[in-house]
This record gives C-alpha cells, structure tokens and sequence, in this order.
C-alpha cells in the first residue's frame, strides 16, 4: 500500500510538474509573440515614413537615383516577406539602404537645412530607437524562450509538445556592421 502511495504521489508530482512547464512555455511563447508584435508596429511607422523621407530628398539629390531606388526597394521586399526570418533579414537591408540615403543627405547642406527633411529624420531616429529597444526586449523574450527549450527537464517537455528554438533579431552581415562610407 504504501509503495503504491508513493508512485501515485511521484506521478502526481510529475503531471502537475509537466502542467506547469507547459504553461510556463505558452506564457513565453506569448511574451515572444508580443515581443515581435511590438517591433513590427514600430518597423511598420518607420516603413511609412520612407517614402515621405525619399521624396523629400529626391528634390536635391536627382542624380542619386541608385541610392534612392535601392531605399524603396529594400522597403517593398518586406511586403512580401513570409517568416520572421524574411523580416528580419530584409529589414536588416532596410536599415542598412536607410544609413545610406543619409550619407547622401550629408552631401547636400541645402537638404541638411531644409525643415521637412529634418522633421522627416528626427522622426526616423526616434522610429529607429524604438526599433532598437523593441528588438532588445524581443531578444530578450526568445532568449528565456530558447533557455527554457534547451534546459533539462524542460527540453524534454519543450520536444513533447513541440517548442522549438526562436531565432533572435541580428545583424548578419560583416556589411551591414560597417559604417556607410561617404564620398564626394
């Protein structure tokens, strides 16, 4: 009687353990969920502002129809991004064409002054640190999310219900982590 006791109460342990571990997963996977959300909304203001910013430029720097066309079309390929890797990827060039379209304003001093471009950017920077701290507390999120799928016991609860890895925000490549050269 007793060692039954004892293996009814070991399997009460483990259920109520396994329940909890689960939810705890549900409960991360949501914080990641949101996490990427947030970012979104903020990377959706900063892609509204682009043709504002490129039309405003467009009236001084004609001839730098290249870098211009490079900004719009790093911005329509998120369009039709379909995973969250896509998104990252592509909005990892957005931001990489953006750093370019303002070494090109830097060589325009007229540009520089002109109070539309400068609303125009002072509303990209703030976009941009919002961005920057929305993709931190993402990572953040999927870095507890991604512990928690890898640690024992909870890996074995993570395979059993299929949580699987997140992928983090990053920067991917050696280009992309260069400073835009400016040249006249």
């Amino acid at each position: 009687m007793i060692i039954v006791t004892i293996i009814v109460v070991i399997i009460v342990i483990l259920v109520v353990d396994t329940i909890a571990m689960y939810n705890s997963f549900i409960k991360l996977r949501n914080n990641c969920e949101e996490a990427f959300s947030t970012m979104d909304v903020y990377m959706k203001k900063r892609f509204d502002l682009i043709p504002n910013l490129v039309e405003t430029v467009k009236g001084y720097a004609a001839h730098e129809k290249e870098t211009l066309e490079k900004v719009i079309a790093a911005r329509n390929s998120i369009q039709s991004a379909t995973t969250v890797e896509e998104k990252m990827a592509r909005e990892n060039v957005l931001q990489g064409t953006l750093k370019s379209l303002f070494a090109v304003a830097e060589a325009y001093p007229d540009l520089k002054a002109n109070t539309n471009f400068l609303d125009l950017q002072d509303q990209l920077k703030s976009v941009e640190e919002d961005i920057a701290n929305s993709r931190k507390y993402y990572n953040a999120v999927v870095k507890q999310f991604n512990t928690k799928c890898e640690t024992f016991p909870s890996n074995i609860v993570a395979s059993i219900f299929h949580f699987e890895r997140k992928p983090m925000f990053e920067v991917n490549s050696a280009e992309e982590r260069q400073n835009v050269e400016v040249k006249f």
